[in-house]
């Protein structure tokens, strides 16, 4: 589903991304591991089209989007869940989710699907409260809740249990599962939380200094060699 082959990357003299290569299939959750500075989060916005990569090519289905802007890469179904969440603080719980419905046919643009309630209970209780007054795990839910909403192919999650109290955790882990076993998605996972990570990816990669150092699938997963990647 996503093919990502040889990306490079710079900001300014200094080299971000030094060639990284990963592909993700559909129905598979891939982890992207490594510790704070490494380039987890600029290799995202690079697939996202947020950043512009210096060479290499991303494909999506088929596609090449290493130019594709971010609205029409977000049409073709890959969706983000940004670190820090990011939702829109004045905006209303039902109107930060209507925002992820944007790609959508006008005549679909009103319709949230029962699914996201099913999965987030407390967003239908708080639809008309604004975004900024809630909890950093509610705005969590709602972040996620804004990019299932797209039907997307992809989703991208980035840290999505930094700064949330374990009982969320719990739930966000419980909807990755869900997702996943699904079938019909494709996951990239980036985290920092190792536990977290091993529990739900098929597959890992690690980077470091901006490059792959370490990567395979789950059963292959040193706890050791990976823990050393993720330490300060």
């Amino acid at each position: 589903m996503l093919d990502v082959h040889e990306i490079n990357q710079f900001y300014g003299s200094s080299h971000t991304l030094r060639g990284i290569s990963l592909s993700i299939k559909q129905g598979e959750c891939m982890a992207l591991l490594g510790r704070n500075g490494v380039g987890k989060t600029t290799f995202l916005k690079c697939l996202m089209g947020v950043q512009q990569i210096a060479s290499g090519s991303i494909s999506f289905l088929g596609q090449d989007i290493s130019q594709l802007p971010p609205h029409a890469r977000a049409k073709l179904g890959i969706a983000y869940v940004p670190q820090g969440r990011e939702i829109f603080a004045r905006l209303t719980v039902e109107e930060n989710i209507l925002m992820g419905m944007a790609t959508k046919p006008s005549r679909q643009a009103h319709d949230i699907k029962e699914e996201v309630f099913d999965l987030f209970p407390v967003l239908r209780t708080m639809l008309k409260r604004r975004g900024g007054d809630l909890s950093g795990g509610q705005q969590q839910q709602l972040a996620i809740a804004r990019a299932l909403v797209a039907d997307p192919k992809l989703i991208i999650f980035d840290e999505p249990t930094e700064g949330i109290q374990p009982s969320i955790i719990k739930d966000i882990g419980r909807v990755i599962n869900l997702l996943r076993d699904r079938g019909d998605i494709a996951i990239l996972l980036c985290e920092q939380y190792f536990d977290f990570a091993r529990e739900l990816a098929d597959r890992f990669v690690v980077l470091s200094r901006g490059e792959v150092v370490v990567s395979g699938d789950r059963s292959e997963m040193d706890s050791e060699v990976v823990r050393r990647y993720l330490s300060v």
